[in-house]
């Protein structure tokens, strides 16, 4: 198994289920996200999300009543090598665009894209292959790298 590609500084854009592998260290991804805490931890880099994380990541711990993974998550979208970005307007209209053009993309899918893509964040990770069709989108699927090794 390789590493990811980072870049040397910007924003480094994690979907939920980054946020999700990364918080409860998943064994077979946590050592290619760790790299990336490590890099925001000494500022080379930000990890944002949409504030669409929290929601997707809560439900979860509260369905199985895990108020401590409750915690652990509330934490971490506070901690200062995490920031989450607003649902604007300007975010919803380029999400509808998205759904517009990309039918198969799920709504909370088109939702980070478009947070993404309108943060002009360097790198988008993620374990979801439907991000593959969004254009311009500079992504990084985790299965690929555990695939190639690369």
């Amino acid at each position: 198994m390789g590493s990811l590609k980072l870049p040397t500084s910007g924003l480094v854009y994690f979907d939920s289920q980054a946020v999700i592998y990364s918080v409860e260290t998943h064994a077979e991804y946590w050592s290619l996200l760790e790299p990336v805490w490590q890099a925001a931890e000494a500022g080379a880099v930000e990890i944002v999300s949409s504030d669409l994380l929290l929601l997707e990541a809560l439900v979860g711990p509260l369905r199985s009543g895990d108020q401590e993974l409750v915690t652990a998550y509330e934490q971490l979208v506070k901690s200062p090598e995490m920031r989450l970005l607003p649902i604007t307007e300007a975010v919803l209209r380029k999400a509808a665009r998205l759904r517009a053009d990309l039918p198969a993309l799920r709504t909370p899918d088109a939702i980070h894209g478009a947070t993404a893509l309108l943060a002009g964040c360097d790198l988008f990770v993620t374990n979801d292959f439907g991000f593959r069709q969004v254009p311009g989108l500079p992504l990084v699927v985790l299965r690929d790298h555990l695939r190639r090794g690369a």
